[in-house]
């Protein structure tokens, strides 16, 4: 069973960053790509960025290249995704997920394993 555990969300001003991390337990971290999405209010969950397991080839949601950054640790069997020039459309839940094959992928149905989820606000 695979365990992930977002942490490092909060409020923060408009124009501010945030750098979220994902702890993962239980199954081989470094062999499976990783993926962050979001869910807003009243919105379906979203693909933001993903990983795979070496860290090269990072995908990114258009909308937010640039801005995002995903990096993983698996000395430490963790992802980050830090997160620079924050909007208010930023705003939302954000989730860890484990693909347990490779490769990386922006489809979520093809992410097995979640997290609870960690929130962003991003105040105007």
């Amino acid at each position: 069973q695979v365990q992930l555990v977002e942490s490092g969300g909060g409020l923060v001003q408009a124009g501010g960053s945030l750098r979220l991390s994902c702890a993962a337990s239980g199954r081989t971290f470094s062999t499976y790509p990783m993926g962050w999405f979001r869910q807003a209010p009243g919105k379906e969950r979203e693909f933001v960025a993903a990983i795979n397991w070496s860290g090269t080839n990072p995908l990114y949601a258009d909308s937010l290249k640039g801005r995002f950054t995903i990096s993983r640790d698996n000395a430490k069997n963790t992802v980050y995704l830090q997160m620079n020039s924050l909007k208010p459309e930023d705003t939302a839940v954000y989730f860890c997920a484990m693909k347990p094959w490779a490769p990386v992928s922006r489809i979520i149905n093809e992410y097995r394993y979640w997290g609870q989820g960690t929130q962003v606000n991003v105040s105007s």
